[in-house]
This record gives C-alpha cells, sequence and structure tokens, in this order.
C-alpha cells in the first residue's frame, strides 16, 4: 500500500521568464537631467552677469575731476532708478558750453549735488566701462566725491 500523505515538495522560486534585462543602476546625472538642465539654462547665465557686473563696478578705468555748474540731476529709469545729470562747463566766458553727463549711485551724493545747485563745483568721477545694463546708471561716468569751489 502507498502513503498518499506524504508532503508535497516544496516548489522552487519562478524563474525570471521574461526577457527584458535587468535595469542597471543610472548614475546621478542621468537620474537628474531635467533639474541640471534647468540649472544650466537659468543658474549659469544668472551667474556670468553676477560676475560681469561686478568686475565692471568694482574697477575704475579713469578717475578725473570736472568742474562747472551743475544744470540737471534727476532720478531716472522705470524700474531702476539711477540718479542722471549734466554738468555744463565752459572755458572761455560766451562760448558755447560742453556738457558733462554723469550717473550717481548714492542717494546721500545726489542730495549734496543738489544742495550746490546754481554755484561752481567740482565732480570727482570714475569711469567704469563695460557696465552690463542701465540699471546701474545710463553713463560711465559716475560720480563720487562733489566739493564747491570758489572763483
Amino acid at each position: 500500500m502507498t502513503d498518499d500523505t506524504t508532503s508535497p515538495e516544496p516548489e522552487a522560486a519562478p524563474a525570471n521568464t521574461s526577457r527584458e534585462p535587468l535595469e542597471p543602476h543610472r548614475g546621478f546625472a542621468r537620474r537628474h537631467w531635467g533639474k541640471l538642465t534647468l540649472a544650466a539654462v537659468i543658474v549659469v547665465p544668472v551667474l556670468i552677469f553676477w560676475l560681469w557686473a561686478t568686475i565692471a563696478l568694482s574697477y575704475s578705468y579713469s578717475t578725473g575731476e570736472r568742474v562747472g555748474y551743475v544744470q540737471k540731476l534727476s532720478l531716472k529709469g522705470w524700474l531702476c532708478k539711477t540718479w542722471e545729470g549734466e554738468l555744463q562747463m565752459s572755458s572761455i566766458p560766451g562760448s558755447a558750453p560742453i556738457l558733462f553727463e554723469f550717473s550717481v549711485r548714492s542717494d546721500s551724493l545726489a542730495h549734496e549735488i543738489e544742495r550746490t545747485a546754481g554755484r561752481a563745483v567740482s565732480l570727482t568721477y570714475e569711469q567704469h566701462v563695460g557696465v552690463p545694463t542701465r540699471c546701474f546708471g545710463e553713463t560711465e561716468y559716475f560720480v563720487t566725491k562733489v566739493r564747491e569751489v570758489t572763483r
């Protein structure tokens, strides 16, 4: 007589019968390519602009001094407000005046220039070549000091 009460043999684990290969481990760049592309498109140009503006505004090409009468000084701009002015210089009385256009980055210095309206002044300036936008000033001449001149 045969014994039917024997325990069945354990079934073996099913083999990988699919033909798809196992997915290999992907690197960081392949997993985050979208974020890295976005960073390259936005962050890199912003970083280049910031570096360009910092260098252009930190180093002056030339410095100098102009003497004359401030003809105009106004706060201009839609989004970026800057102080822009004109200094009327005349070397010979009765000759056509020469205008020197300048920008002022400091509000307190602009108010000091306004205070000397109608009097001869000496403006000390720095020339910054290659400033990236007009947000920093419409001219490349930035006034750093003002003093009243007695003639």
